[in-house]
């Protein structure tokens, strides 16, 4: 299977999975998704990753994502490990976890990376919008846990983004200065789009204050 590239469907699959039978685009609905694989039930990284996302329900919620999570093994021995994940990480596993033991998701989805385990999916991530485009993708080695902050931080730029057609630029964080588009060159567009005025460090940058913020800046 060829690798997904950003912008690309995303694929539709449906499997069974610890809330029932998933239909995974019909699950999504009008929200964005975030569908994490992991290389095996009862390991200990993966444990505290679902645990962690367990405890951040309320922060997908508010931004309308909803996260389901993959592994290889069967639909019994991710309910097993849902009661030892809801045990050691002090929390309540709330959301799918999808079974694939025939690997039929992970290989449209290009979870099996062969050099780094030939049998179990890779720690994969699929950010998607309620069109079932992939916005983004990371992909973590098994021994590396993800950030689930940094997660949450690339869906909130996209957000922004989609909302205002600006960029976020290194490190941006929720209430930091945005890039205008280099595209964006009508003076009266300017205005128009970004009434809280800018800053010019270059022709081609030029920082605005992040738009969902209350407050102005002269330009």
């Amino acid at each position: 299977m060829a690798s997904l590239h950003l912008g690309d469907p995303a694929p539709d699959f449906t499997a069974e999975s610890t809330a029932g039978p998933l239909h995974f685009h019909e699950w999504i609905g009008d929200a964005w998704a975030v569908l994490f694989s992991h290389p095996a039930d009862f390991t200990p990284v993966c444990t505290t990753e679902l645990g962690r996302t367990a405890q951040l329900a309320e922060e997908f919620a508010r931004r309308n994502v909803k996260p389901v999570a993959l592994s290889v093994d069967p639909l019994d021995s991710h309910r097993g490990w849902i009661d030892d994940i809801n045990e050691t990480q002090k929390t309540t596993v709330q959301f799918p976890i999808v079974a694939d033991p025939e690997q039929q998701v992970a290989q449209r989805y290009d979870m099996i990376h062969p050099r780094a385990d030939s049998t179990h999916t890779v720690r994969s991530v699929f950010i998607i919008d309620p069109h079932k485009r992939i916005r983004a993708t990371m992909t973590y080695p098994p021994s590396t846990g993800r950030n689930f902050g940094e997660i949450l931080r690339v869906i909130d730029s996209l957000q922004l983004t989609d909302r205002h057609g600006v960029a976020t630029p290194a490190d941006w964080r929720p209430g930091d200065d945005c890039v205008i588009l280099p595209s964006i060159t009508d003076a009266e567009e300017l205005r128009e789009r970004f009434p809280k005025g800018w800053r010019e460090e270059r022709s081609y940058l030029r920082l605005t204050p992040d738009p969902s913020e209350s407050g102005s800046r002269e330009h």
